[in-house]
C-alpha cells in the first residue's frame, strides 16, 4: 500500500486496498489507481452534498473520514453524476472513464459480496463507456531486425537478450524484470513467466532466445551480485528496474529513428504479437496463451493489424475475378 493511501484514505479504503493487493493479486500501481479513483469520487460527493465549505478546491477536500455510513448513502444516480463530471468537467477519455467505472464496481462488489457490509450495490446498473479499440503501434519485421542490430556498448549482451525476449515472447515489462535464472528451463526450452494477478504461464523459447540468454549468462556478473536469483542485473548488480529497461529501449528506438510517444517498451509486446500472427499463422487462442491475456477479446485486436492479410483474403475469394461483363462475353462467344 502506498504512503498516499495510508495518509489520505480511511480505514475502510485501506482495508479494501489490502484486499486488492493480497487477495486479488493486483499490482501496487493498479491498487493506487483504484483508490485514487475512489478519492476523486468521495471528494466530488462531499462537494455535491454540500459537506464542505463553498469554494474549497476539489483537490483540497479531505476524505480521511469517509466510512461505511457515508458510502451507504451513495446511490446509482450519484455515480451517474460523477461519471458525467469526469467526462464533461475533467475531459477524461473513454479509457480513463472505463477504468473509473471498474474501480467503482470493484469497490462496491467488495462491500456487498465479499464483506457483506452493504445490502444493495449501486453500480449494478452502471454501464462502463465503450473503449475505443485503437490499432496498436508495432515495428515492422525490418525495423525489428534493425533494432536488434543497433545494440552496442558494454551492456550489449544483456540489452540484446532483453530486446530478443520482448520481440519473440511478447512479455510485459514487469514480467521481464521479474524473471529469475531458475525460470529458464533448458530441458524443454521454456520460460516460466509470472504475469498479472500472479498467474503463471509457460512460453517456449526459440533458438534466438536461447542463444541470447546463453550469450548474456556468459558475461553476467558473478562477483558481488546482490540479487543472485535475478536473470537481468543493473550495473549496480541488483535486479534491473523497469525504468532502466524503459530507458534502454528508448535509447535504441531513438537510434533507429523511432522516437516519440508512439513507441515504447509496450510496443515491442505489440510487435511480437503482430509478427507471430502475421508470419506464423498462429491460432488466436494460442496467441492469447502466449501473451497471457485473460480475455480473448484483448488478443483479437491483433487480427486487424495486417491490411496485407485482409487484402490477400479478399483476393483469394474464388469469385474475385468473376464479373457480370465477363459472363456476358462468354455467352456471346458461345452464340
Amino acid at each position: 500500500m502506498s504512503f498516499s493511501i495510508k495518509l489520505e484514505m480511511s480505514d475502510l479504503v485501506q482495508e479494501y486496498a489490502m484486499y486488492l493487493r493480497n487477495i486479488k493479486g493486483l499490482s501496487a500501481k493498479t491498487v493506487d489507481e483504484y483508490c485514487m479513483d475512489l478519492r476523486t469520487l468521495f471528494r466530488f460527493l462531499k462537494v455535491n452534498w454540500a459537506l464542505v465549505q463553498p469554494g474549497v478546491p476539489l483537490e483540497e477536500v479531505s476524505v480521511k473520514d469517509v466510512g461505511l455510513e457515508f458510502v451507504r448513502n451513495i446511490k446509482t444516480y450519484d455515480l451517474f453524476e460523477f461519471m458525467n463530471f469526469v467526462a464533461d468537467e475533467r475531459n477524461n477519455m473513454s479509457s480513463t472513464r472505463q477504468r473509473k467505472s471498474s474501480s467503482l464496481k470493484s469497490f462496491f462488489k467488495y462491500l456487498t459480496v465479499h464483506e457483506k457490509l452493504l445490502a444493495e450495490n449501486p453500480t449494478e446498473n452502471l454501464t462502463p463507456p465503450k473503449k475505443k479499440k485503437a490499432l496498436p503501434h508495432f515495428l515492422s519485421l525490418e525495423q525489428s531486425i534493425e533494432l536488434l542490430q543497433a545494440v552496442e556498448g558494454p551492456d550489449a549482451e544483456r540489452d540484446r537478450c532483453i530486446l530478443t525476449l520482448f520481440l519473440n515472447c511478447g512479455m510485459r515489462l514487469a514480467e521481464l524484470v521479474s524473471i529469475n535464472i531458475s525460470d529458464v528451463l533448458y530441458n524443454n526450452s521454456t520460460l516460466r513467466i509470472l504475469g498479472k494477478g500472479n498467474k503463471e504461464r509457460i512460453v517456449y523459447l526459440n533458438q534466438a532466445c536461447l542463444d541470447a540468454i546463453n550469450s548474456y549468462l556468459a558475461v553476467r556478473p558473478k562477483d558481488g551480485v546482490i540479487d543472485r536469483s535475478a536473470l537481468f542485473l543493473s550495473n549496480r548488480k541488483t535486479r534491473i528496474s523497469p525504468k532502466t529497461v524503459q530507458a534502454m529501449v528508448k535509447k535504441y528506438l531513438d537510434k533507429i529513428g523511432l522516437s516519440g510517444p508512439g513507441y515504447s517498451v509496450h510496443k515491442l509486446r505489440h510487435t511480437a504479437a503482430t509478427l507471430m500472427y502475421r508470419y506464423g499463422d498462429v491460432d488466436i487462442r494460442v496467441l492469447q496463451d502466449i501473451l497471457g491475456h485473460a480475455n480473448l477479446g484483448t488478443t483479437e485486436i491483433y487480427t486487424h493489424t495486417s491490411s496485407n492479410q485482409m487484402e490477400s483474403a479478399i483476393n483469394a475469394n474464388p469469385l474475385a475475378h468473376v464479373s457480370p461483363k465477363s459472363e456476358k462475353k462468354e455467352r456471346k462467344d458461345e452464340e
